[in-house]
């Protein structure tokens, strides 16, 4: 198997496999914006900004952040490092994490906050943190080689930034494949005005699992997935270094209709709710008749997930942060990035929370993660149990309709940018335009302006597709869904809305993270 660098490691950008670390409250907030610490001072990276163009720390960033406010300031620590971690029935791994646990310490914060958080790097790479989903100033968007200079090894960075709107949001590495190991942690932003009434709340997180078993490495996946189709079948996974590292991960014939065909790239041993595997999974108590807030979120590198609550319908609230019209569902499709909220009465019994890895299950049976909602006695579901609902009535975003508060208002665009997805599994060229990504890139846009994204995937596979800085209008029409990730199917079109109102230089790629560092990336960028 041939073995190529990765798009990033040819520019000079960071490129890692996460790490793990410590999250902890502090006292209160030290440094200013993109202040580091440690052996090498790296603070934010203006160098790629050409001229014309908004720079990640220029006056017109600094002048957006000043009309968010400074609310409240809630101090963190968080080190990502290497450590064991436990998914359930004797099986350990050393990954990388923040901390010691698996997903990271959860950072809960109430809109209009000021989130001050020190990231220490003791990984051996490279690292950062983006913040996933948020509409937040630009220098401290995480992605190294644009918005910032990696933090090395070593040392350390600190972001502070106003946290402007409530919802579900999480946060990783912007750094490689790193995201695809153990870092990453919910970022839960409360509203100070909340709307809905419930008695118990449970973050949901989903992963797709490869880091450590029997020798595997994000890394290696990405080498063994760069080197082509051809000859795949049965080879071991190779790493940057050429070595050997474990069996293949390439995924071949799975296939799901709800995604237009091919179903993922990367075969994974495991599936996880909240860091724990179905054999052991994590449990949630709770009382018959609670209302209870579920804040779903799917982490994963490469998969899409369909999730159901066993003998319960899901209420929609809420999409990426952002409230809808409510809608009554079986079941949900997750595609990778994307958050869900929804609201549940809670039956008397043991249910399960089943999230099928979609168009995967039919190469892999136990293609599935799986927890545990218990508000009473009886016997937990085994691992294998597959809940009628998944088999219901399935809601995706596109059905989905903004709510009042929060409904982008019709208008006119000023600017159309066409974006065309290319690229394939045989070459993994992954890219817009045929075009893979330099941190030179700009589509230009001008603040004030309403911008239409119009993608169109000429590839034969799923894309969900992710707007860093922004939340987008679902359609032409403005009334769709507030979202920062969508899923476009093969050989369709996606059409979304925003308001230019947040200067920078903002990525747009697609979110399956190994597309995204083959070169399936490009930048927004705002001119002066």
């Amino acid at each position: 198997m041939s073995t190529h660098p990765t798009r990033r490691a040819v520019l000079g950008a960071a490129i890692a496999a996460a790490g793990t670390g410590v999250l902890a409250a502090c006292s209160d907030a030290s440094g200013s914006p993109g202040t580091d610490h440690g052996p090498m001072n790296h603070g934010s990276s203006t160098e790629a900004t050409p001229a014309g163009y908004v720079a990640p720390d220029g006056p017109e960033v600094a002048a957006a952040e000043a009309k968010r406010g400074s609310g409240p300031v809630r101090s963190v620590r968080l080190t990502a490092t290497a450590t064991p971690l436990d998914l359930g029935g004797g099986r350990t791994v050393t990954s990388w994490a923040y901390g010691d646990r698996l997903p990271g310490q959860e950072v809960r914060v109430t809109a209009g906050d000021t989130l001050a958080l020190s990231l220490a790097n003791n990984l051996p790479q490279s690292t950062s943190v983006h913040w996933h989903g948020l509409a937040m100033r630009n220098d401290m968007d995480g992605v190294p080689g644009l918005t910032q200079s990696p933090v090395k090894a070593g040392a350390s960075f600190d972001y502070r930034f106003t946290v402007p709107d409530p919802g579900t949001y999480w946060f990783h590495p912007h750094s490689g494949v790193q995201q695809d190991r153990g870092l990453y942690a919910p970022l839960i932003v409360e509203d100070p005005k909340e709307p809905l009434k419930y008695d118990r709340e449970w973050v949901v997180i989903l992963d797709d699992w490869v880091d450590g078993i029997d020798g595997s490495t994000p890394d290696g996946v990405l080498a063994e997935l760069s080197g082509g189709m051809a000859d795949h079948a049965g080879h071991a996974a190779a790493s940057p270094t050429g070595t050997v590292n474990g069996p293949s991960r390439v995924l071949m014939g799975a296939t799901s209709p709800l995604l237009g065909g091919d179903a993922g790239d990367v075969a994974y041993p495991y599936y996880l709710v909240n860091g724990r595997t179905a054999e052991a999974p994590s449990v949630f108590d709770a009382k018959p008749g609670d209302r209870i807030r579920l804040r779903i979120i799917n982490a994963g590198g490469d998969t899409a997930f369909r999730v159901a609550l066993g003998g319960h319908q899901l209420t929609v609230t809420h999409t990426d942060g952002f409230p809808v019209q409510h809608a009554r569902a079986d079941a949900l499709l997750l595609g990778m990035g994307e958050r869900y909220d929804v609201l549940v009465t809670a039956g008397d019994g043991v249910f399960p929370l089943t999230a099928v890895a979609e168009g995967k299950e039919a190469k892999d049976r136990k293609a599935a993660a799986m927890a545990l909602l218990r508000t009473g006695g009886g016997t937990a579901p085994t691992a294998s149990v597959r809940p009628k609902e998944l088999a219901g009535k399935l809601l995706t975003a596109d059905r989905l309709k903004a709510a009042e508060s929060v409904a982008l208002p019709a208008r006119k665009p000023d600017r159309t940018i066409e974006l065309r997805l290319t690229g394939n599994m045989e070459q993994y060229n992954w890219a817009f335009d045929s075009v893979p990504y330099t941190p030179d890139q700009r589509h230009p846009v001008r603040a004030g302006e309403r911008v239409r994204l119009v993608f169109s995937n000429n590839t034969k596979m799923w894309h969900p597709i992710h707007l860093h800085g922004h939340s987008f209008a679902l359609g032409a029409d403005a009334g769709g869904a507030r979202k920062d990730t969508a899923s476009l199917l093969p050989r369709g079109r996606l059409t979304v809305d925003f308001d230019a109102d947040n200067p920078g230089l903002w990525m747009v790629h697609c979110h399956n993270v190994y597309h995204s560092e083959a070169g399936m990336m490009t930048v927004l960028g705002y001119q002066k």
